[in-house]
This record gives structure tokens, C-alpha cells and sequence, in this order.
């Protein structure tokens, strides 16, 4: 794997992971391997998009335990270029 796309995977990890310092620390890196600022948008926006259908997961999981019927649509499971798998 090219190091442009390590960079890339790990801005996303961090963006994830809510790790601030870990994302400062790679951002400063992501400029030795030319990353751009869109590159890098579009890494953290994929994050973010599979983080908030983790969020969602949760939220089923806990209305499941409560007992509460309604379920929260996966972004993954529209039909959407907007959802978190494409």
C-alpha cells in the first residue's frame, strides 16, 4: 500500500476515533506525502459517514432493549450515492 493512501486511512481512523492529537499529528504528516485539502475532505467525510451509521447501529441496539419499535434507517442501506458505503 503507497503511503498517500496510508495517510489517507489514518486521517479517517483518527476523524473515527475522535482523537484530536491524532489528527493534528497526521495532518502535518499528510502535507510530506502531498495530500490535498480535498483529499483529505473527502477521507474525513467517508469517516464521518461510517461513524454516524455507527451511531445509528447503537441507537437500534438501545431502542431494541428499551422496547421502543422505531428503527433508524443505516446510511448504508440507501440506495444513495450519499450513503456511507458509496
Amino acid at each position: 500500500m503507497d503511503e498517500r493512501t496510508k495517510m489517507l486511512i489514518s486521517l479517517g481512523a483518527a476523524t473515527a476515533a475522535n482523537c484530536i492529537p491524532c489528527f493534528e499529528y497526521l495532518f502535518e504528516k499528510s502535507r510530506e506525502v502531498n495530500l490535498t485539502d480535498e483529499e483529505i475532505q473527502e477521507a474525513v467525510d467517508i469517516a464521518g459517514k461510517v461513524k454516524n451509521g455507527a451511531q445509528i447501529a447503537m441507537k437500534n441496539f438501545i431502542g431494541d432493549i428499551m422496547g421502543d419499535s422505531r428503527q433508524h434507517q443505516h446510511p448504508c442501506e440507501e440506495a444513495s450515492s450519499s450513503s456511507c458505503c458509496g
